[in-house]
């Protein structure tokens, strides 16, 4: 009898074990949102707007002690807002935190079928990269199997300004790789000045104000004066545009505005040579990675970029690094404030990776 009670009590033992064992493995995550405004250093001007600070959104995730940070910041021409990506996710907060998180990549399937935007979606996921990163114990560009030991210089960006602040904005920050944003009545005369203050490579962003016409025109000038490549200098949705500058253009363009997500890099490969992954754009590090795959696959070079995040959304771009041709990271350089800790970027233009695991973030107190 008391063995039988003994063998009853152990079998309840046991099964009450084995739930507690599930229940640890897969508990829900816990969701926290936060939102800043990043003040610039300077105001900063594209061909379609002009900003002093950045709205972001901040998400937490967290399970079983660990925390895993994500960013996506604001942007009128994709009607992102704050606001917007707060009421979304909010409305999604019991579903989202019901769920049995443990990979990323089913994570983010899981928020494909939610009604919330791409911006929404890309703060949740790095969340949940940087998440999985910290209860594995090891940085993504890791688990990802990359080694960071080399990788693409970050460019520093000048916005649209007098020839003066340019040229000043140059002197503050002396960096060998500069993206001149451009979109201007005088935009050949701008580059022709600028080049008279440094030896440094330069890019060009025209964020789609010129035409077919005026972007081969402005080629072979423009490479006569260092510059590497064009970025989206015609207006996305320009297909035929984009066919002609391919045709006639000495210089390489990178399309930006015209890939935004997964199933837009087949159609630049027919009309850019490299593309620009925006990690807000296209839905986070889960597509991304996918997109970079798949650009490589049919020759394009690779880029990734970044839309004025502080260190949180940075230090996710970075764990990119070693499968790039080009990156554009520099914005938590341009804040006048950060709130985080994690990668940072030397004057040298070393990139500096935490030993932590995740994207190695922390946010200041």
């Amino acid at each position: 009898m008391m063995s039988r009670d003994l063998s009853r009590d152990f079998l309840f033992y046991v099964d009450s074990l084995c739930i507690l064992v599930c229940k640890v493995k897969h508990t829900p995550v816990q969701l926290s949102l936060a939102t800043y405004k990043l003040p610039l250093k300077h105001t900063f001007r594209i061909s379609r707007e002009s900003i002093t600070h950045q709205d972001t959104l901040i998400v937490s995730l967290s399970k079983d002690g660990h925390t895993g940070f994500g960013e996506a910041t604001t942007n009128s021409y994709y009607n992102a807002s704050v606001g917007q990506m707060t009421a979304e996710i909010e409305a999604q907060r019991d579903t989202i935190c019901s769920y049995q998180f443990e990979y990323p990549e089913a994570f983010h399937a899981f928020l494909k079928e939610l009604p919330i935007s791409n911006f929404s979606r890309c703060a949740l996921d790095i969340a949940a990269h940087d998440l999985y990163g910290k209860i594995k114990g090891e940085p993504l560009y890791s688990l990802w199997g990359t080694d960071p030991s080399q990788y693409p210089l970050t460019n520093y960006t000048i916005g649209i300004d007098s020839i003066e602040n340019m040229v000043a904005k140059m002197k503050e920050k002396p960096w060998p790789l500069y993206k001149i944003k451009l979109g201007t009545a005088d935009d050949v005369a701008i580059v022709r000045e600028l080049r008279k203050h440094t030896d440094s490579v330069f890019r060009i962003d025209a964020n789609g104000a010129w035409s077919a016409k005026e972007t081969i025109s402005n080629a072979p000038v423009l490479k006569e004066l260092g510059v590497e490549f064009l970025e989206q200098p015609l207006a996305a949705g320009d297909w035929e545009g984009m066919e002609k500058v391919m045709h006639y253009s000495v210089l390489p363009v990178i399309a930006d505005e015209s890939c935004i997500v997964e199933t837009d890099v087949e159609r630049c490969a027919l009309h850019y040579h490299g593309i620009n992954i925006k990690l807000v754009k296209c839905g986070g590090l889960t597509p991304a990675l996918r997109m970079i795959k798949r650009g490589k696959e049919l020759g394009l070079k690779i880029m990734v970029g970044c839309m004025t995040e502080s260190t949180v959304g940075i230090s996710a771009v970075a764990q990119l690094l070693p499968q790039l041709d080009y990156v554009d990271m520099d914005g938590a350089m341009l804040l006048a404030e950060d709130i985080a800790h994690g990668v940072s970027i030397a004057s040298s233009g070393k990139v500096i990776f935490p030993e932590k695991p995740g994207t190695g973030v922390t946010l200041l107190s």
